[in-house]
């Protein structure tokens, strides 16, 4: 079960929607960090939320995409600010999440949903081969 923080809590609180799933007896959770609302039309990561999530021992999944819309931000539907994808991405691999979810697409502006934030196809490879090496250097240098 993936558990999308919701843009309006604060990663304390994602403990009461992590504990109804668990009480079924179901604890195979993932809980996903996409930006919290600040402010109009702007949602922001911090970096902190991710391991204050992760304290309660499932995996953490940061939402690189998501977290860069601006809801409502462009004339009545989602802005975006694909820029800041490569930089949280590595911000939030640096910090030790568990996952990366990142929306592609070949031709964003063409893209059904999300297309502001999406990040194109051609882009991915560099930005895992730069994730995965941040990765690595963090877990041989954290140990």
């Amino acid at each position: 079960m993936n558990i999308k923080k919701g843009q309006f809590l604060a990663p304390d609180d994602i403990i009461h929607p992590i504990e109804k799933v668990a009480s079924t007896g179901n604890t195979n959770i993932l809980v996903t960090e996409r930006g919290t609302s600040f402010g109009y039309h702007n949602l922001v990561v911090d970096m902190r939320g991710l391991p204050i999530m992760r304290k309660f021992g499932y995996p953490v999944v940061l939402d690189a995409t998501h977290s860069v819309q601006l809801p409502s931000g462009s004339s009545g539907a989602s802005g975006g600010q694909p820029e800041f994808i490569f930089p949280l991405a590595r911000a939030g691999v640096a910090v030790g999440i568990d996952s990366l979810f990142i929306e592609t697409h070949p031709n964003p502006a063409k893209a059904l949903s999300d297309a502001a934030s999406q990040l194109p196809v051609e882009q991915l490879e560099k930005l895992l081969l730069q994730v995965v090496a941040i990765d690595r250097t963090m877990k041989e240098t954290v140990q």
